[in-house]
């Protein structure tokens, strides 16, 4: 049967060739913008376009289904109706332009990512009113529709004879029809159990090659349908006994007492030498602020002259990394003290992200009022419900006047703004007599990187250098401000950055796109100094308890790396896929389908290895990341401890 005869799979196939041609320019485009590091040969290029090709053709699949279906359930009399014909034109020129538009799209997420599609873009579509203001703010949007609608029209017209050829063609016979659906189905069943997701990403090797091999669109919905991975279904197991003795030893402090019966629980009385400080704390998570922007790091822009100038008066931590690339994962990481576990983070996890033993639960049974304070409206992210539900009363853009608001973005209030709430909400404290926890977390270092005029020498909306130095403005602006106030003397202050602005690399997670900066600054109670020792975001929470000597109930996964008889350290990094353990020279990598990889010399040249269970750096973060997704899924990081737990440990 010569298929290509008939006109519904001619039909198909004119859309089909223009996407995949759509496709296929995508990634050559994509690829240009990182052709020396996707190191690319003969062989690997081969690979990059076929394997590209099996998603391509896998989307098709999926996303011309219902098309194939109407047109092979299509009676005569309706194919040759003018209506019909018509349609098929208007589906057409719609089909090129939404495959236009995504194009444009993918071209600008990896502009931002360096990847394709995935969880984040789900993400932005979920929250659509920030995002679409966010593009429009950053982007020249109307006129680019426009233009993409009359390219879309002009392919369409190019096409006005094949699509006469397709008005005459004779139509499959209701045999034929039947035999061409069953077979849609079969290939359709066979990707769905072929095909994944992680299909070939999650293999190691160049990160950049295994992004380029992929299809946007496929992966976009592959994401949708799979924001939350099991650990214990996708990824590798040690004997829950064996987790449970490594990981008490690695949170095990000198005079801590673990309190539960069931030994994969970590919760444990931590004894703070001396006696508490009673100081406020203002905790300042700052939007995408990247260790190599900072002058003191090396940059020689002069983005960040307040910073620097901090440096020399704080507690400064130069060997720390993020756990994650997104906000959420920040938060969740200062103040859960927990590593990333895989698929979205436990603040967006909507249903089971409140009643954890949080950093806002540890200050607000002392008498602290806790609040969390963010320059854009909170139900984002679900952040007022993931801080709501800790410990926490929340102030966000939508509870400030707007005659207090002098200018807003897209994502929310300016910096400055938020830190003109911050010192309001400590007046009212202080006024009252009431020690405070403020965290804050920023907006400003975020496209469409805008801010208010006149306040530095880079023009608003112009790019990130800008944003960082704004954002380095405005924290020097808020200090000299909280200098002058009554409750100066007696707070700490913590400036630390949500993530990086940038976490792409050769490798799924390379670990100098991780480094942060952290400063802790409170004249009156830390000497300045440098802290070399490798620390992770998660450690934050107890060493912040250990600086002001609080003796607390801990279900924390960090610990304080300022004591003196500190453990080793190392930084817990992951993406919602890879989840990594780096202990200051090797990184050792966990990913979905039980895959095991180890990269020696991380932060030089990196050489990858497939490892098992027996490597020790290993066995080490698999003991996190069991361990922590182990205790979330079985309620043992409440912030009431469980009724005495009988739980035993069974060997695997």
């Amino acid at each position: 049967m010569h298929l290509f005869k008939f006109a519904q799979a001619r039909y198909l196939a004119i859309i089909s060739l223009v996407w995949l041609t759509i496709f296929i320019l995508t990634r050559t485009l994509l690829l240009s913008t990182h052709l020396n590091e996707a190191q690319l040969g003969v062989v690997s290029t081969l690979a990059l376009y076929g394997q590209g090709g099996v998603y391509d053709l896998v989307f098709l699949l999926y996303a011309l289904a219902p098309m194939a279906l109407y047109l092979l359930l299509c009676s005569r009399q309706v194919w040759q109706s003018r209506w019909n014909q018509l349609m098929l034109q208007i589906l057409l020129t719609l089909s090129i332009f939404i495959m236009l538009f995504t194009a444009i799209s993918e071209w600008l997420f990896w502009d931002e990512f360096s990847v394709r599609f995935n969880f984040i873009a789900v993400d932005y579509l979920v929250y659509s009113d920030e995002v679409l203001n966010n593009i429009l703010e950053s982007y020249p949007v109307y006129p680019l529709l426009g233009v993409l609608a009359l390219i879309a029209v002009a392919i369409t017209l190019s096409l006005r004879g094949a699509m006469r050829r397709v008005a005459l063609a004779p139509l499959l016979s209701w045999r034929q029809r039947g035999m061409a659906l069953g077979s849609w189905a079969l290939l359709l069943a066979l990707s769905v159990s072929m095909v994944g997701q992680d299909f070939p990403r999650n293999t190691g090797g160049n990160a950049y090659q295994h992004e380029l091999s992929a299809n946007g669109p496929y992966q976009f919905f592959a994401a949708f349908r799979n924001n939350q991975l099991d650990y214990e279904q996708f990824y590798p197991l040690l004997p829950l006994k064996q987790v449970a003795e490594r990981i008490r030893d690695e949170v095990r402090e000198p005079n801590a007492v673990f309190l539960d019966s069931n030994p994969l629980s970590i919760r444990r009385l931590i004894d703070n030498p001396g006696h508490p400080l009673p100081m406020n704390v203002i905790l300042v998570t700052i939007e995408s602020l990247s260790a190599k922007y900072l002058g003191s790091e090396g940059d020689t822009r002069g983005l960040t002259p307040e910073l620097d100038a901090l440096r020399q008066q704080s507690l400064y931590f130069s060997n720390l990394y993020a756990t994650g690339t997104r906000t959420t994962r920040g938060l969740e990481a200062i103040t859960l003290s927990i590593p990333p576990t895989p698929g979205r983070s436990i603040v967006k996890r909507v249903g089971r992200e409140s009643g954890f033993a949080s950093l806002g639960q540890q200050f607000t049974t002392k008498g602290y009022d806790s609040v969390f304070m963010y320059g854009g409206r909170g139900y984002f992210d679900n952040m007022n419900a993931f801080f709501e539900g800790n410990g926490y009363r929340t102030v966000d853009q939508a509870s400030v006047p707007d005659s207090e608001v002098t200018f807003t973005n897209a994502w929310g209030m300016s910096d400055e703004d938020l830190y003109t709430q911050a010192l309001k909400v400590a007046d009212a404290d202080f006024a009252k007599g009431s020690p405070f926890l403020l965290q804050l977390m920023t907006t400003s270092n975020h496209r469409p990187y805008s801010y208010p005029e006149g306040r530095i020498d880079i023009a608003s909306g112009s790019g990130r250098e800008g944003a960082v130095k704004y954002t380095d403005y405005a924290i020097g602006e808020f200090l000299r401000a909280a200098r002058q106030k009554p409750w100066f003397n007696s707070t700490v202050f913590v400036f630390i950055a949500d993530h990086t602005a940038g976490s792409a690399g050769k490798e799924d997670l390379p670990v100098s796109s991780y480094h942060i900066p952290l400063f802790i600054y409170a004249p009156q109670l830390v000497k300045p100094a440098e802290v070399t020792t490798l620390t992770s975001q998660i450690d934050l929470a107890p060493t912040l308890l250990g600086l002001l000597n609080m003796d607390y109930t801990s279900t924390f996964f960090g610990r304080n790396v300022l004591r003196e008889d500190a453990a080793p350290g190392r930084a817990l990094i992951g993406n919602y896929q890879h989840l990594g353990l780096f202990d200051g020279e090797n990184l050792a990598i966990l990913s979905p389908r039980q895959l095991m990889r180890l990269h020696d010399d991380a932060l030089g040249d990196s050489l990858e290895s497939t490892a098992d269970q027996s490597d020790p750096l290993i066995a080490r973060s698999i003991a996190y990341y069991e361990g922590s997704s182990y205790a979330f899924g079985h309620d043992l990081l409440a912030w009431h401890a469980p009724i005495a737990s009988k739980a035993r440990i069974s060997q695997r």
